[in-house]
């Protein structure tokens, strides 16, 4: 049966995500984020670190760490409730129709792996049983997707002898080689410089046209998200306070994201300090009035 294109492809009501600490109090990380995605649609999310980006992300995939609680009152990947949906489902989904591109590749890939052995891990976890000679044929055609010019030599490569902007290319041919539905991309160029971050932003550009796959781009770099997102969700202490076409953001009315803004000076005649955020209880409380 065809997709219905009117539908989101990803939907999220009232989630919360919580911790327990030593003294048996609940604290929560995220507080009733909700947001939809629609198939081809680029959704930023920005704020502080601490704020619950990527916590919600992990959430809609079910990688949250052992001890975090959460419910929500919906949570849907293209008409499928993952609430309701076994964890075995939740992980077939995950390995093939929704990917995790992680912030930092020297942390998230195996140091004593190469990178072919990781690939091929999980490729025999979420696809069809291949012949060794087919197994390496496949890595070597994922790496090539994600323009690395020598992907025999990289795939025999360990990640300590790669630069930040060849294990983020290893970590997204990884993730987008089976094509998802749905990425989500936690701060995808962080470690990297100007250059190696917009090749990295234009293997994701060619993924989203080839696949029409829905982007959630989780970063801190308002100036970039302005420039490659269709929205924005603006994040403070776990809630949204703020929603926006990427091209208005320059706009945006809250005071946090004002702030936000004032923390990026121009660099022809930048102030002579930069501005202090003064924050607002208000802001842990009061209603956006906008949808996500």
């Amino acid at each position: 049966m065809p997709a219905d294109m009117t539908q989101p492809l990803c939907e999220i009501d009232d989630l919360r995500v919580g911790f327990r600490g030593h003294d048996g109090e609940l604290t929560e990380a995220v507080r009733g984020l909700s947001l939809t995605l629609h198939r081809g649609e680029r959704l930023g999310i920005v704020g502080e670190s601490g704020s619950g980006k990527s916590l919600s992300g992990r959430a809609l995939l079910g990688l949250l760490p052992q001890a975090a609680q959460y419910h929500a009152k919906a949570m849907k990947f293209d008409g499928q409730d993952l609430l309701a949906m076994s964890a075995r489902k939740r992980r077939q989904l995950c390995g093939q129709q929704m990917g995790m591109i992680l912030q930092d590749p020297k942390y998230s890939l195996n140091p004593v792996m190469t990178v072919a052995q990781q690939m091929r891990e999980a490729f025999e976890l979420h696809g069809p049983k291949l012949s060794r000679r087919e197994m390496r044929e496949q890595i070597i055609a994922a790496l090539g997707a994600v323009h690395i010019r020598n992907p025999e030599r990289v795939a025999d490569a360990y990640p300590h002898e790669l630069s930040g902007g060849m294990g983020q290319r290893v970590m997204i041919a990884m993730m987008v080689s089976s094509g998802p539905r749905l990425l989500v991309a936690d701060e995808p160029t962080s470690a990297l410089d100007a250059l190696v971050s917009m090749q990295v932003l234009g293997i994701l550009d060619e993924m989203i046209e080839k696949h029409d796959t829905g982007l959630i781009f989780i970063s801190h770099d308002l100036p970039l998200v302005m420039s490659f997102c269709d929205r924005v969700v603006v994040m403070y202490a776990g809630r949204v306070v703020e929603t926006c076409a990427a091209r208005d953001l320059v706009h945006a009315q809250h005071p946090y994201t004002r702030g936000l803004l004032a923390a990026n000076p121009p660099l022809i005649n930048p102030p002579d300090e930069l501005p202090v955020l003064k924050r607002d209880a208000a802001w842990l409380t009061q209603s956006t009035g906008a949808s996500a």
